[in-house]
């Protein structure tokens, strides 16, 4: 380890910084972000200078003069920031005769001390260094760590530090390590990061009870539990949300059905309980088993992740489970995901509501039970769109349906399979050859089916983008027999 990680307390602390560029300007950011009195040594300042909020300005002071080291005097930090070696050097050296720390960018030669990639989350900060010796890779490392970790990170650690000294007093022994660790990775963290603290007091009290009533280190034994309803998008793990990243990396078991792709499941905790409650068409008792046992596991003092394709509340019954949930007492937090009819568009490049083309749009489930009482004839209308989930085995009563409703022949519509996973499969075309586009070409579920003026729009270059029906030929150049759909 050639360098010893430190966080130094410049709170009214003189630094001095020499240089008045662009780079000088970002370390003079960071040292009056810590509470710093900064000195900027320099014949003139960069206008971006001016740009600094009004409350760091005024604890910076600008000497108009070339460097001496009599500038140093009172300096417990020095940076020097200048593209002039000889002016570094001198920096250098007259602030290791006086034993200060210094840091000359760019040249870890001449430097005491390295200013790290920093990801500020005040109260909590995280540095990362690489020793000078890969400054860009550092920074890179601090982006991907910066997105697994939540916006509100540091309202979490000011909650927890204003409620310490209470808990201790009420719980006295029992308000140990355990306990602080179900606090900050259960539901009490879960609501301060969704900006919801008095749903955290609440959640806080539940917690104290338990603890009390247990009348020891909770263990975690019949403790607090809480249930994500996660939505897992189109299956493209690029696509999950933030929110679900950093809640698959805190969940102890993981519910997912065949929707979730393997390429998602690794996203989760590496020692997480995985369990497939996936269910067929028809299976009406499945969804009561899954219910009850996310609330069983919640009970059990668990951290549920209910994984669920696209997002939870857009066909996913996600809104039954919420629901049952709460009936339960059991917290539950819902977090979004791209929903299938908007990874389809965009896998096919349909806007789904272009001006001059679409006026609206209507996701409806393609269900043969609940396509009775949709209203065709509006959706028929070539300047509304419609989105068909799960329409592929229904896709000729479908077609049907809406040119009884008077839609043409020439009505545009594209068929998305897969979307945004590998394999992904286009067909466009229009109500009168689309069924046979779909036959032809084998098109399985998952797939969406988009209907409307923008379905003439898809991209003619989008991946997976299928020939039309007849151009495509069995051997010696015939056609191909179409398949059922």
């Amino acid at each position: 380890m050639d360098y010893l990680p430190v966080f130094l307390r410049l709170a009214d602390q003189t630094t001095v910084v020499v240089g008045g560029g662009g780079v000088a300007l970002r370390k003079v950011t960071w040292l009056l972000q810590a509470g710093a009195r900064v000195t900027a040594v320099a014949p003139a300042l960069d206008a971006q200078f001016a740009s600094l909020e009004p409350a760091l300005r005024a604890q910076l002071t600008h000497v108009s003069a070339a460097f001496s080291a009599s500038h140093l005097a009172g300096a417990v930090a020095v940076v020097a920031a200048t593209d002039d070696r000889e002016t570094n050097t001198a920096v250098s050296l007259a602030a290791r005769a006086r034993n200060i720390p210094v840091n000359v960018v760019d040249d870890a030669s001449l430097s005491t001390f390295i200013f790290p990639a920093i990801i500020d989350r005040s109260p909590v900060i995280v540095a990362i260094g690489s020793g000078g010796s890969a400054p860009v890779l550092a920074r890179r490392i601090r982006a991907q760590i910066e997105a697994l970790l939540p916006a509100r990170l540091g309202a979490l650690a000011r909650y927890l530090g204003g409620q310490r000294l209470a808990i201790h007093q009420r719980l006295g022994k029992l308000a140990r390590r355990a306990f602080w660790e179900r606090v900050t990775a259960g539901a009490v963290a879960t609501r301060v990061l969704a900006g919801d603290e008095a749903g955290a007091d609440l959640a806080l009290q539940r917690e104290l009870s338990a603890a009390r009533l247990l009348g020891r280190e909770p263990t975690g034994a019949r403790a607090i539990g809480e249930v994500y309803l996660i939505g897992a998008g189109p299956g493209d793990p690029d696509l999950l949300t933030l929110r679900a990243l950093q809640l698959l990396q805190q969940a102890d078991v993981i519910l997912h059905d065949r929707l979730v792709p393997a390429a998602i499941l690794e996203r989760a905790r590496r020692d997480a309980r995985r369990i497939f409650v996936g269910k067929g068409r028809g299976d009406a008792g499945q969804q009561e088993r899954i219910l009850n046992l996310m609330i069983q596991l919640a009970r059990d003092g668990q951290r549920v992740a209910r994984l669920k394709g696209g997002d939870p509340l857009v066909f996913g019954r996600g809104g039954e489970e919420a629901q049952a949930l709460r009936a339960a007492a059991i917290p539950c937090q819902i977090v979004p995901g791209v929903t299938a009819a908007l990874g389809a568009a965009s896998a096919a490049g349909v806007p789904l509501t272009q001006r001059g083309h679409a006026r609206s749009v209507t996701f409806v489930t393609g269900h043969d039970s609940n396509m009775a009482a949709a209203d065709w004839a509006f959706l028929a209308d070539p300047a509304h769109t419609a989105v068909f989930y799960m329409g592929i085995g229904e896709l000729t009563r479908i077609v049907s349906r809406l040119r009884a409703a008077g839609a043409q022949p020439s009505h545009p519509a594209v068929i998305v399979e897969r979307a945004s996973l590998p394999g992904q499969r286009i067909a466009r075309g229009t109500l009168a050859d689309i069924a046979a586009q779909a036959a032809t070409h084998g098109l399985e579920p998952p797939a969406v089916l988009i209907v409307g003026a923008v379905a003439a729009l898809a991209d003619d270059e989008a991946v997976g983008l299928l020939a039309p029906a007849a151009a495509v030929t069995g051997p010696a150049g015939s056609a191909r027999a179409p398949v059922a759909a």
